[in-house]
Order: C-alpha cells, then structure tokens, then sequence
C-alpha cells in the first residue's frame, strides 16, 4: 500500500510565518526551515521576537484565517486523494492549522503543538516525535506501507530520502543544488504525474 506523505507550508499552502511578518511588520519573522535546518533554533528564535513585540497566538491566528492555499492547491489535492491515500506531515501547530485544513478539504495531518499561556502568550512547543517528518515515514514503512514524499525544506528532507520515491517542490536553488539526485518540480501538474509513476 502507498501512501503518499506531503508538507503543507509552501507546497499547499504559503508559509504562515512569512505572511505573518508581513502583516506585522517584522521582516526577521520571513526565517522559515529553508534557512535555518535547525528547527529548535528557529522556533526558539521565533518565540522571542514574538514576546519583544507582545505578540501572542491571537495576532497570528488573526493572519492565518486570511490565508488561501496556493492556486491549484485544492485540486491538485483532491486529485491526488481519489488515486492514493495521502498525509500531510507538518511543524506547524495545531493551533494554526485548522482554518488550512477547512480551505484544504479537511485532509489528515499530523503536526505539532503550542503552549499557550491563558492571555495567548506562546511559551512553547511540543514536537510530536523528534525529527518528526522522519519518524512519521518510518513508522509508516514499518507498518507495511510505501512512502512517497514531497517538500521544499530542510526539514522535508529526511522523509524524502528515505520514501520509496521523494520530491522537492517550489523549493529553493541552494536546496536543489546541494541535493541534485532529488527530482525537483514547480507544478502541481508536474509533481501528480511523477506521484503517479511511481505508485
């Protein structure tokens, strides 16, 4: 059985936190896993320029609910779901992901969670699993099932080398560069038809 394991941020969807910098106004905010490998470092990082400026979840939901999947998204995900089963496995929150979900068709994923304290200060998170994406494939492989994996980060990486098949999408030159053997597409288009040829 194939199951087909996508990243949301910036394949379906655009990156919450860059839209979220700028709405804010905080251009350091634009940080996502594309630039930083280290995903603790980032949040961490995130967290604290969120508390300078007395920012807390309610300011960040208030841009996500104004977030649209990218264009084709939904089609392209609704294709995909009448061939194969399909998951999406992202670090993002379950705090931020539920109006994505609801433009997306309502598709499984599995992510992280915020700590929130009760005036919506973000104090922390919690990873489901280390180096979840990896994991998560993993476990899945260990349960009888084929991986295929797409994403644009560096934290995708993981779950993409080691799926049956793996794909970048809309990722970055430097990425592709380093990692040249990953075929790498920029259409939904594209990447269905690769996904379809290996199932």
């Amino acid at each position: 059985m194939n199951v087909v394991c996508l990243d949301l941020e910036g394949v379906l969807v655009p990156e919450i936190w860059i839209a979220f910098a700028e709405a804010a106004g905080i251009p350091e905010l634009k940080r996502t896993t594309r630039d930083e490998p280290d995903y603790d470092k980032l949040m961490a990082y995130r967290l604290n320029i969120l508390r300078e400026h007395g920012l807390g979840l309610p300011d960040v939901q208030k841009v996500i609910a104004t977030i649209d999947p990218m264009e084709g998204a939904r089609a392209f995900l609704d294709k995909l779901r009448a061939t194969t089963q399909v998951i999406i496995i992202s670090d993002t929150f379950e705090q931020f992901a539920k109006p994505l979900m609801e433009k997306l068709g309502w598709p499984t994923l599995l992510c992280n969670e915020l700590v929130v304290d009760a005036d919506g200060t973000i104090t922390d998170y919690r990873m489901r699993c280390p180096q979840t994406k990896l994991t998560t494939v993993n476990a899945l492989q260990s349960c009888g099932m084929d991986t295929i994996a797409a994403g644009d980060s560096h934290n995708d990486l993981g779950m993409i080398l080691n799926s049956k098949a793996g794909f970048l999408f809309r990722s970055t030159d430097a990425i592709k560069a380093e990692y040249p053997d990953v075929p790498a597409y920029e259409t939904y288009d594209e990447l269905f038809s690769a996904i379809e040829a290996v199932l």
